[in-house]
């Protein structure tokens, strides 16, 4: 069985999914941007909609938490080779 996949390169909106507990599956690395891959789900397209309309709550430092350890992910992503 193939495991669907939910796409962004909106690094709010992943650190949003990523304090929510959905898997970050891996991060791809395009000429000029990064894209996060998660696991889709009902509550990957919930944690979406409500991040995008501004009605996610979250914990301010969970979400902190969830937006360096991205960070840092991209910053080792982009020191390999391409």
């Amino acid at each position: 069985m193939e495991t669907q996949e939910y796409k962004t390169k909106d690094l709010g909106e992943a650190a949003a999914l990523l304090e929510r507990g959905v898997k970050l599956c891996r991060l791809d690395r395009y000429p000029r941007h990064i894209m996060f891959i998660f696991e889709d789900s009902k509550a990957t397209a919930n944690v979406s909609y409500l991040y995008y309309f501004g009605k996610l709550m979250v914990i301010a430092k969970a979400y902190n938490e969830a937006l360096q350890t991205l960070k840092d992910r991209v910053f080792t992503l982009m020191d390999t080779d391409p």
